[in-house]
């Protein structure tokens, strides 16, 4: 007989009761994790290369981040930005010195589609235009101007207006970007990896090209580095590898290693055309959100963590082009393995190995979002399990 208070049943079943059934969950449920380990309540050990979507930048129960977070939760829970705060002001500070050079201002709010909701409002008030391209593929969030702009989004839009034009330039077309961006776009948003899409990097020349066009025209470039950003490219933004500085830069997932947060990150010529209640977010920047917003890119510098991605990276491309896997796309952590069967089967198989990865919106792609601790034994384990996939029946 249960003790009072006790539950044993299945947290699936008592969710799938209570809340709106909009999630595919997978067949396993979490107690804990380490490092790149999850333990699952019925005593399995899986190595997490998807990090909760690209967040736990620093792995599971990293002392630094949990240290910090304790830390500020004991000294001052919460506070909005009606008051200044030496927590928010580190943060600020941290994240402009590991920047793009000229990306010196920072707004805070909570997620990633709440950072390009902002973006986007920022390029259509300070050019006054009223239509934004972005690339095929993307995606950029499911709020009303984020998913406005992501791809193939009508299905679960919702809403009966986009709040502004929007079309696509197809992606890697550097004809169709000298063509489409002209004096009457306010801004182009781009991913440098597009990460839904299953990590499909883009082109130098093309990202070059939209630097220059936007230039040209007086359009407002914004980077979407929400998924892309914060090390997992093997710089801390991926536009860096581009060498390319954009007007706007959004970053979130793994910003705050785990504790949801968000920043738009601009310079001091676009900052200026901005004042008291233009922007506005009550949780944006709060003291727990700044803790570990500083803790994440100190971890991230002092081990050396951009190295590493960088190694491992490697690593994988080296090892991993076997069983299932006919390519790999991507940069950094951010990786797709095309696969010769649907990407959800070989997910399926990996799990059985004790492996969680995840798919995307392209079905063959098979998307590596690991902890940037990530280590050559999890690479090798990686590699071993795929080589011991089935082949392909026809």
């Amino acid at each position: 007989m249960a003790a009072a208070g006790e539950v044993h049943e299945d947290p699936r079943v008592r969710e799938a009761a209570l809340t709106i059934p909009v999630y595919g969950q997978l067949p396993f449920v979490p107690e804990r994790a380490s490092g790149c380990d999850i333990f699952t309540r019925d005593g399995r050990r899986i190595l997490d290369l998807y990090g909760g979507h690209a967040v736990a930048a620093l792995g599971y129960g990293h002392p630094r981040l949990v240290r910090a977070i304790q830390e500020q939760s004991g000294k001052l829970l919460f506070q909005s930005n009606a008051v200044a705060l030496d927590v928010r002001a580190d943060a600020a500070e941290q994240l402009t010195r590991v920047a793009p050079t000229g990306l010196d201002r920072v707004f805070f709010v909570n997620s990633g589609a709440e950072a390009n909701e902002n973006a986007l409002r920022m390029a259509l008030m300070a050019t006054g235009r009223r239509k934004v391209l972005a690339i095929a593929h993307s995606f950029h969030g499911r709020t009303a101007a984020a998913a406005a702009v992501t791809w193939n989004a009508g299905k679960w839009y919702g809403f009966p207006d986009k709040p502004f034009e929007v079309d696509f330039i197809p992606r890697d077309d550097i004809g169709a970007a000298e063509s489409l961006i002209d004096p009457s776009i306010a801004a182009v948003i781009f991913e440098p990896v597009q990460g839904v899409a299953g990590a499909y990097d883009l082109s130098l020349d093309f990202v070059e090209t939209l630097r220059r066009e936007t230039e040209r025209h007086g359009v407002v470039l914004i980077a979407d580095e929400v998924q892309s950003g914060m090390g997992r490219c093997g710089r801390f933004f991926a536009v860096q590898a581009h060498d390319i500085v954009p007007d706007i830069l959004t970053s979130a997932k793994a910003l705050g290693g785990g504790i949801p947060c968000g920043a738009v990150l601009c310079s001091d010529g676009m900052a200026s055309q901005f004042g008291t209640g233009d922007l506005g977010s009550t949780f944006g920047g709060g003291p727990i959100a700044a803790a570990a917003i500083t803790a994440t890119i100190q971890g991230i510098l002092a081990e050396h963590l951009l190295a590493n991605v960088r190694t491992r990276e490697g690593q994988i491309r080296d090892l991993c082009i076997t069983g299932p896997v006919r390519r790999i796309q991507g940069m950094g952590l951010l990786l797709g393995l095309v696969c010769d069967r649907p990407a959800t089967e070989v997910r399926d198989a990996l799990l059985d190995h004790d492996i969680l990865a995840g798919t995307s919106s392209d079905p063959e792609v098979l998307r590596i979002l690991a902890p940037l601790v990530l280590q050559d034994k999890h690479v090798d384990h990686l590699a071993h399990a795929l080589a011991n996939i089935a082949p392909a029946t026809d």
